[in-house]
Protein backbone atom coordinates (compact mmCIF):
# COMPACT_ATOMS: atom_id res chain seq x y z
CA UNK A 1 0.00 0.00 0.00
CA UNK A 2 1.03 3.63 -0.44
CA UNK A 3 2.88 5.36 2.38
CA UNK A 4 0.79 8.46 1.80
CA UNK A 5 -2.96 8.86 1.32
CA UNK A 6 -4.48 10.95 -1.42
CA UNK A 7 -5.82 13.32 1.26
CA UNK A 8 -2.36 13.63 2.74
CA UNK A 9 -0.99 14.37 -0.73
CA UNK A 10 -3.51 17.17 -1.29
CA UNK A 11 -2.77 18.54 2.17
CA UNK A 12 0.95 18.62 1.41
CA UNK A 13 0.29 20.44 -1.84
CA UNK A 14 -1.04 23.37 0.16
CA UNK A 15 1.26 23.33 3.16
CA UNK A 16 4.72 22.28 2.06
CA UNK A 17 7.03 24.96 0.84
CA UNK A 18 8.79 22.38 -1.28
CA UNK A 19 9.25 24.22 -4.51
CA UNK A 20 12.43 25.96 -5.47
CA UNK A 21 13.62 27.82 -8.52
CA UNK A 22 16.62 26.66 -10.56
CA UNK A 23 17.47 29.19 -13.20
CA UNK A 24 14.93 31.46 -14.83
CA UNK A 25 11.41 30.10 -14.65
CA UNK A 26 12.20 26.49 -13.70
CA UNK A 27 10.37 25.13 -10.65
CA UNK A 28 11.68 22.03 -8.86
CA UNK A 29 9.35 19.53 -7.17
CA UNK A 30 11.46 17.16 -5.05
CA UNK A 31 9.55 13.95 -4.29
CA UNK A 32 11.33 13.64 -0.94
CA UNK A 33 9.57 16.79 0.23
CA UNK A 34 6.23 15.13 -0.47
CA UNK A 35 6.82 11.97 1.54
CA UNK A 36 8.72 9.67 -0.82
CA UNK A 37 10.70 6.95 0.95
CA UNK A 38 13.90 5.66 -0.66
CA UNK A 39 14.14 2.38 1.24
CA UNK A 40 13.49 0.03 -1.71
CA UNK A 41 10.33 -1.36 -0.08
CA UNK A 42 7.77 1.38 0.48
CA UNK A 43 5.37 1.99 -2.40
CA UNK A 44 5.89 5.52 -3.72
CA UNK A 45 3.35 5.45 -6.56
CA UNK A 46 0.84 7.84 -4.92
CA UNK A 47 3.58 10.28 -4.00
CA UNK A 48 4.99 10.30 -7.53
CA UNK A 49 1.52 10.71 -9.00
CA UNK A 50 0.74 13.65 -6.71
CA UNK A 51 4.03 15.40 -7.46
CA UNK A 52 3.70 14.84 -11.20
CA UNK A 53 0.15 16.23 -11.21
CA UNK A 54 1.29 19.31 -9.31
CA UNK A 55 4.10 19.91 -11.82
CA UNK A 56 1.83 19.13 -14.76
CA UNK A 57 -0.75 21.70 -13.68
CA UNK A 58 1.85 24.43 -13.21
CA UNK A 59 2.76 26.81 -16.00
CA UNK A 60 6.32 27.30 -17.21
CA UNK A 61 9.13 24.74 -16.92
CA UNK A 62 8.70 22.28 -14.06
CA UNK A 63 11.15 19.64 -12.84
CA UNK A 64 10.13 16.57 -10.86
CA UNK A 65 13.28 15.48 -9.01
CA UNK A 66 13.83 11.90 -7.85
CA UNK A 67 17.11 12.02 -5.90
CA UNK A 68 19.58 9.18 -5.53
CA UNK A 69 18.26 6.18 -3.64
CA UNK A 70 16.07 3.15 -4.36
CA UNK A 71 12.32 3.69 -4.70
CA UNK A 72 9.72 0.92 -4.90
CA UNK A 73 7.03 1.92 -7.36
CA UNK A 74 3.77 0.11 -8.11
CA UNK A 75 2.25 0.51 -11.62
CA UNK A 76 1.64 4.19 -12.27
CA UNK A 77 -0.05 6.23 -15.00
CA UNK A 78 1.12 9.84 -15.38
CA UNK A 79 -1.30 11.62 -17.66
CA UNK A 80 -1.50 15.03 -19.32
CA UNK A 81 -2.10 17.31 -21.02
CA UNK A 82 0.06 19.64 -18.96
CA UNK A 83 -0.06 23.43 -18.69
CA UNK A 84 3.72 23.72 -19.00
CA UNK A 85 6.78 21.62 -19.73
CA UNK A 86 7.57 18.78 -17.35
CA UNK A 87 11.03 17.33 -16.84
CA UNK A 88 11.11 14.05 -14.93
CA UNK A 89 14.65 13.80 -13.58
CA UNK A 90 15.43 10.32 -12.23
CA UNK A 91 18.73 10.19 -10.38
CA UNK A 92 17.91 7.15 -8.28
CA UNK A 93 16.73 3.60 -9.03
CA UNK A 94 13.05 2.80 -9.45
CA UNK A 95 12.12 -0.80 -8.62
CA UNK A 96 9.07 -2.62 -9.94
CA UNK A 97 7.01 -4.90 -7.67
CA UNK A 98 7.10 -8.66 -8.07
CA UNK A 99 3.66 -9.66 -6.72
CA UNK A 100 1.23 -11.39 -9.07
CA UNK A 101 -1.40 -8.61 -8.95
CA UNK A 102 1.14 -6.08 -10.25
CA UNK A 103 2.64 -8.46 -12.82
CA UNK A 104 0.21 -10.85 -14.54
CA UNK A 105 -2.24 -9.29 -17.03
CA UNK A 106 -0.79 -5.83 -16.35
CA UNK A 107 0.15 -3.76 -19.41
CA UNK A 108 2.55 -1.21 -17.99
CA UNK A 109 4.72 -0.37 -15.03
CA UNK A 110 5.41 3.34 -15.69
CA UNK A 111 3.26 5.05 -18.31
CA UNK A 112 3.12 8.61 -19.64
CA UNK A 113 0.13 9.67 -21.75
CA UNK A 114 -0.98 12.77 -23.66
CA UNK A 115 2.04 14.93 -22.83
CA UNK A 116 3.85 17.46 -25.00
CA UNK A 117 7.49 18.45 -24.38
CA UNK A 118 8.17 15.75 -21.80
CA UNK A 119 11.78 15.23 -20.72
CA UNK A 120 12.88 12.00 -19.00
CA UNK A 121 16.48 12.13 -17.89
CA UNK A 122 18.79 12.07 -14.88
CA UNK A 123 21.15 9.12 -15.27
CA UNK A 124 18.97 6.87 -13.13
CA UNK A 125 17.74 3.33 -13.57
CA UNK A 126 14.44 1.51 -14.11
CA UNK A 127 14.67 -1.97 -12.58
CA UNK A 128 11.78 -4.09 -13.83
CA UNK A 129 12.74 -7.12 -11.67
CA UNK A 130 11.82 -9.36 -14.58
CA UNK A 131 13.32 -12.51 -13.12
CA UNK A 132 10.19 -12.83 -10.97
CA UNK A 133 7.96 -12.95 -14.08
CA UNK A 134 9.83 -14.58 -16.96
CA UNK A 135 8.90 -18.09 -15.81
CA UNK A 136 5.18 -17.33 -16.31
CA UNK A 137 5.62 -16.05 -19.87
CA UNK A 138 3.70 -18.33 -22.28
CA UNK A 139 3.07 -16.15 -25.35
CA UNK A 140 5.56 -18.17 -27.42
CA UNK A 141 3.16 -21.12 -27.26
CA UNK A 142 -0.20 -19.60 -26.26
CA UNK A 143 -1.81 -16.84 -28.38
CA UNK A 144 -4.23 -16.18 -25.49
CA UNK A 145 -1.46 -15.64 -22.96
CA UNK A 146 -1.57 -13.08 -20.14
CA UNK A 147 0.29 -9.82 -20.62
CA UNK A 148 3.30 -8.81 -18.54
CA UNK A 149 4.05 -5.13 -17.82
CA UNK A 150 6.15 -2.98 -20.13
CA UNK A 151 8.64 -1.03 -18.04
CA UNK A 152 8.18 2.38 -19.72
CA UNK A 153 5.17 3.08 -21.89
CA UNK A 154 4.73 6.29 -23.90
CA UNK A 155 1.30 6.88 -25.46
CA UNK A 156 0.39 10.06 -27.38
CA UNK A 157 3.60 11.79 -26.32
CA UNK A 158 4.94 14.52 -28.61
CA UNK A 159 8.03 16.71 -29.01
CA UNK A 160 9.82 14.94 -26.17
CA UNK A 161 13.23 13.61 -25.13
CA UNK A 162 14.24 10.50 -23.18
CA UNK A 163 17.96 10.50 -22.47
CA UNK A 164 20.63 9.33 -20.04
CA UNK A 165 18.49 6.55 -18.54
CA UNK A 166 18.99 2.82 -18.02
CA UNK A 167 16.40 0.06 -18.07
CA UNK A 168 17.29 -3.37 -16.71
CA UNK A 169 15.44 -6.68 -16.52
CA UNK A 170 12.05 -5.60 -17.81
CA UNK A 171 9.24 -8.12 -17.38
CA UNK A 172 8.13 -7.53 -20.99
CA UNK A 173 9.38 -4.85 -23.40
CA UNK A 174 11.64 -2.24 -21.84
CA UNK A 175 10.13 0.73 -23.69
CA UNK A 176 6.99 0.97 -25.84
CA UNK A 177 6.16 3.92 -28.09
CA UNK A 178 2.58 4.21 -29.35
CA UNK A 179 0.92 7.10 -31.23
CA UNK A 180 3.87 9.39 -30.53
CA UNK A 181 5.47 12.07 -32.70
CA UNK A 182 8.87 13.74 -32.61
CA UNK A 183 10.37 11.80 -29.71
CA UNK A 184 14.13 11.34 -29.30
CA UNK A 185 15.84 8.57 -27.31
CA UNK A 186 19.47 9.47 -26.66
CA UNK A 187 22.13 7.77 -24.52
CA UNK A 188 19.82 4.97 -23.40
CA UNK A 189 21.19 1.75 -21.93
CA UNK A 190 18.98 -1.36 -21.94
CA UNK A 191 20.09 -4.61 -20.32
CA UNK A 192 18.47 -8.02 -19.78
CA UNK A 193 19.73 -11.62 -20.18
CA UNK A 194 19.74 -12.94 -23.74
CA UNK A 195 17.29 -15.69 -22.74
CA UNK A 196 14.77 -13.30 -21.15
CA UNK A 197 11.50 -13.73 -23.12
CA UNK A 198 9.83 -10.92 -25.08
CA UNK A 199 12.04 -8.22 -23.59
CA UNK A 200 12.23 -5.98 -26.67
CA UNK A 201 14.45 -2.97 -26.14
CA UNK A 202 12.35 -0.25 -27.81
CA UNK A 203 9.11 -1.19 -29.57
CA UNK A 204 7.46 1.38 -31.85
CA UNK A 205 3.97 1.41 -33.34
CA UNK A 206 1.67 4.00 -34.99
CA UNK A 207 4.34 6.66 -34.42
CA UNK A 208 6.37 9.03 -36.58
CA UNK A 209 9.63 10.96 -36.43
CA UNK A 210 11.22 8.88 -33.69
CA UNK A 211 15.00 9.08 -33.20
CA UNK A 212 17.07 6.47 -31.34
CA UNK A 213 20.65 7.67 -30.95
CA UNK A 214 23.93 6.83 -29.17
CA UNK A 215 22.48 3.90 -27.23
CA UNK A 216 23.43 0.39 -26.09
CA UNK A 217 20.77 -2.32 -26.13
CA UNK A 218 21.50 -5.83 -24.91
CA UNK A 219 18.36 -7.83 -24.20
CA UNK A 220 16.44 -11.03 -24.88
CA UNK A 221 14.30 -10.06 -27.86
CA UNK A 222 14.49 -7.43 -30.60
CA UNK A 223 16.92 -4.59 -30.02
CA UNK A 224 14.43 -2.25 -31.73
CA UNK A 225 11.18 -3.42 -33.31
CA UNK A 226 8.71 -1.61 -35.55
CA UNK A 227 5.06 -2.59 -35.82
CA UNK A 228 2.34 -1.19 -38.08
CA UNK A 229 2.10 2.56 -38.51
CA UNK A 230 5.79 3.24 -37.83
CA UNK A 231 6.94 6.07 -40.09
CA UNK A 232 10.15 8.08 -40.40
CA UNK A 233 12.18 6.27 -37.76
CA UNK A 234 15.88 7.15 -37.45
CA UNK A 235 18.30 4.80 -35.64
CA UNK A 236 21.91 5.95 -35.45
CA UNK A 237 25.01 4.97 -33.48
CA UNK A 238 23.29 2.11 -31.67
CA UNK A 239 25.06 -1.01 -30.41
CA UNK A 240 22.83 -4.12 -30.32
CA UNK A 241 23.53 -7.49 -28.81
CA UNK A 242 23.15 -10.09 -27.78
CA UNK A 243 19.48 -9.96 -28.78
CA UNK A 244 17.39 -10.49 -31.92
CA UNK A 245 18.62 -7.45 -33.84
CA UNK A 246 16.53 -4.69 -35.41
CA UNK A 247 13.22 -5.93 -36.81
CA UNK A 248 10.46 -4.52 -38.94
CA UNK A 249 7.45 -6.58 -37.93
CA UNK A 250 6.06 -8.98 -37.55
CA UNK A 251 3.43 -7.64 -39.96
CA UNK A 252 0.46 -9.07 -41.84
CA UNK A 253 -0.86 -11.06 -38.90
CA UNK A 254 -4.17 -9.20 -38.55
CA UNK A 255 -6.50 -7.07 -40.67
CA UNK A 256 -6.18 -3.35 -41.33
CA UNK A 257 -2.58 -2.82 -40.34
CA UNK A 258 -1.01 0.51 -41.27
CA UNK A 259 2.00 0.71 -43.59
CA UNK A 260 5.58 0.96 -42.32
CA UNK A 261 7.88 3.38 -44.13
CA UNK A 262 10.87 5.65 -43.82
CA UNK A 263 13.18 3.64 -41.55
CA UNK A 264 16.88 4.58 -41.56
CA UNK A 265 19.50 2.63 -39.60
CA UNK A 266 23.05 3.97 -39.84
CA UNK A 267 26.48 3.67 -38.17
CA UNK A 268 25.38 0.88 -35.86
CA UNK A 269 26.95 -2.37 -34.64
CA UNK A 270 25.46 -5.82 -34.02
CA UNK A 271 27.38 -8.17 -31.72
CA UNK A 272 26.37 -11.82 -31.35
CA UNK A 273 22.76 -11.18 -32.29
CA UNK A 274 20.35 -13.85 -33.53
CA UNK A 275 19.46 -11.58 -36.45
CA UNK A 276 20.90 -8.36 -37.79
CA UNK A 277 18.64 -6.38 -40.13
CA UNK A 278 15.32 -8.17 -40.43
CA UNK A 279 11.89 -7.70 -42.02
CA UNK A 280 9.35 -10.33 -40.99
CA UNK A 281 5.76 -10.93 -42.09
CA UNK A 282 3.18 -13.64 -41.55
CA UNK A 283 2.04 -15.71 -44.54
CA UNK A 284 -1.57 -14.67 -44.06
CA UNK A 285 -4.15 -12.94 -46.33
CA UNK A 286 -3.86 -9.50 -44.71
CA UNK A 287 -2.22 -6.80 -46.81
CA UNK A 288 -0.17 -3.70 -46.13
CA UNK A 289 3.10 -2.18 -47.36
CA UNK A 290 6.67 -1.84 -46.16
CA UNK A 291 8.80 0.62 -48.12
CA UNK A 292 11.68 3.10 -48.08
CA UNK A 293 13.98 1.31 -45.65
CA UNK A 294 17.70 2.15 -45.61
CA UNK A 295 20.36 0.21 -43.68
CA UNK A 296 23.77 1.83 -44.13
CA UNK A 297 27.28 1.63 -42.64
CA UNK A 298 26.54 -1.35 -40.41
CA UNK A 299 29.08 -3.62 -38.70
CA UNK A 300 28.19 -7.25 -37.93
CA UNK A 301 30.21 -9.24 -35.41
CA UNK A 302 29.33 -12.95 -35.29
CA UNK A 303 25.69 -12.40 -36.26
CA UNK A 304 23.56 -15.43 -37.09
CA UNK A 305 21.38 -13.91 -39.84
CA UNK A 306 22.97 -10.58 -40.79
CA UNK A 307 20.49 -9.63 -43.56
CA UNK A 308 17.11 -11.32 -43.67
CA UNK A 309 13.63 -10.85 -45.13
CA UNK A 310 11.31 -13.57 -43.86
CA UNK A 311 7.79 -13.62 -45.28
CA UNK A 312 7.06 -17.02 -43.77
CA UNK A 313 7.52 -15.80 -40.21
CA UNK A 314 5.96 -18.14 -37.66
CA UNK A 315 7.20 -18.38 -34.07
CA UNK A 316 4.30 -20.66 -33.15
CA UNK A 317 3.81 -24.31 -33.92
CA UNK A 318 1.83 -25.74 -36.86
CA UNK A 319 1.70 -22.61 -39.03
CA UNK A 320 0.25 -23.16 -42.49
CA UNK A 321 2.44 -22.29 -45.44
CA UNK A 322 1.07 -19.58 -47.69
CA UNK A 323 1.76 -16.31 -49.49
CA UNK A 324 2.22 -13.18 -47.45
CA UNK A 325 0.20 -10.23 -48.79
CA UNK A 326 2.58 -7.65 -47.37
CA UNK A 327 4.34 -5.80 -50.19
CA UNK A 328 8.01 -5.05 -49.40
CA UNK A 329 9.79 -2.59 -51.70
CA UNK A 330 12.55 -0.02 -51.89
CA UNK A 331 14.85 -1.53 -49.29
CA UNK A 332 18.55 -0.55 -49.39
CA UNK A 333 21.44 -2.40 -47.73
CA UNK A 334 24.60 -0.30 -48.13
CA UNK A 335 28.10 -0.82 -46.74
CA UNK A 336 27.31 -3.82 -44.55
CA UNK A 337 30.50 -5.47 -43.28
CA UNK A 338 31.65 -8.01 -40.71
CA UNK A 339 31.17 -11.66 -39.83
CA UNK A 340 28.27 -14.07 -40.02
CA UNK A 341 27.95 -16.98 -37.58
CA UNK A 342 25.94 -18.92 -40.19
CA UNK A 343 26.80 -19.94 -43.74
CA UNK A 344 23.78 -18.12 -45.18
CA UNK A 345 24.56 -14.46 -44.49
CA UNK A 346 21.80 -13.05 -46.71
CA UNK A 347 18.36 -14.67 -46.89
CA UNK A 348 15.44 -13.18 -48.81
CA UNK A 349 12.36 -15.41 -48.52
CA UNK A 350 9.80 -13.17 -50.19
CA UNK A 351 6.18 -13.77 -51.10
CA UNK A 352 5.45 -15.56 -54.37
CA UNK A 353 2.30 -13.52 -55.05
CA UNK A 354 3.87 -10.20 -53.94
CA UNK A 355 7.62 -10.45 -54.57
CA UNK A 356 10.01 -8.05 -52.87
CA UNK A 357 10.67 -5.14 -55.27
CA UNK A 358 13.61 -2.74 -55.68
CA UNK A 359 15.94 -4.39 -53.18
CA UNK A 360 19.41 -2.84 -53.30
CA UNK A 361 22.59 -4.59 -52.14
CA UNK A 362 25.45 -2.09 -52.28
CA UNK A 363 28.98 -2.98 -51.08
CA UNK A 364 28.32 -6.01 -48.93
CA UNK A 365 31.30 -7.73 -47.27
CA UNK A 366 30.25 -10.49 -44.88
CA UNK A 367 32.50 -13.45 -44.11
CA UNK A 368 31.93 -16.83 -42.50
CA UNK A 369 34.64 -19.04 -41.04
CA UNK A 370 32.58 -22.01 -39.87
CA UNK A 371 32.12 -25.48 -41.27
CA UNK A 372 30.58 -25.92 -44.69
CA UNK A 373 31.76 -22.55 -45.99
CA UNK A 374 32.15 -20.36 -47.93
CA UNK A 375 29.51 -17.76 -47.09
CA UNK A 376 26.48 -17.73 -49.34
CA UNK A 377 23.13 -16.04 -49.97
CA UNK A 378 19.67 -17.47 -50.58
CA UNK A 379 16.89 -15.65 -52.43
CA UNK A 380 13.31 -16.42 -53.31
CA UNK A 381 11.03 -13.97 -55.15
CA UNK A 382 13.36 -11.00 -54.53
CA UNK A 383 13.92 -8.43 -57.28
CA UNK A 384 16.48 -5.65 -57.30
CA UNK A 385 20.10 -4.77 -57.98
CA UNK A 386 23.52 -5.54 -56.55
CA UNK A 387 26.19 -2.83 -56.76
CA UNK A 388 29.89 -2.96 -55.99
CA UNK A 389 31.45 -5.66 -53.80
CA UNK A 390 29.19 -8.62 -53.10
CA UNK A 391 30.41 -11.02 -50.42
CA UNK A 392 28.57 -13.37 -50.44
CA UNK A 393 27.78 -13.37 -54.17
CA UNK A 394 24.36 -11.85 -54.76
CA UNK A 395 21.46 -14.13 -55.59
CA UNK A 396 19.01 -11.32 -56.04
CA UNK A 397 16.79 -11.59 -59.12
CA UNK A 398 17.86 -9.39 -62.08
CA UNK A 399 21.18 -8.55 -60.45
CA UNK A 400 22.99 -5.75 -62.25
CA UNK A 401 26.35 -5.98 -60.49
CA UNK A 402 28.11 -6.76 -63.80
CA UNK A 403 27.43 -3.18 -64.89
CA UNK A 404 29.68 -1.72 -62.18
Amino acid sequence: MSSISIFHCVYLMFLLSSISKVGYGKMVFNVMNYGAVADGNTDNSKVFECVFNKACQSEGINLVLIPRGTYMLWPIMLKGPCKGQVEFQIKGTLKAPTDKASTVNVYYWIAFQYIDQLILTGGGKLDGQGLAAWNVYTCNVDPNCKALPISLRLDFVTNSRINHLSSINSKSAHMNVFACEHVTFDYIRIIAPKDSPNTDGIHIGSSSNIDILNSIISTGDDCVSLSSGSKDINIQDVKCGPDHGISVGSLGGVRNEEDVSGLTVTHSTFIGTENGLRVKTWARPYSNNVFNLTFENIIMENVDNPIIIDQQYCPLRNCKKGDSQVQIRDVKFRNITGTSSSKIAIAFDCSKSKPCENIELNNINLTYNGAGGPVTSLCSNAKGIAIGQQQPPSCIYRSLQHLY
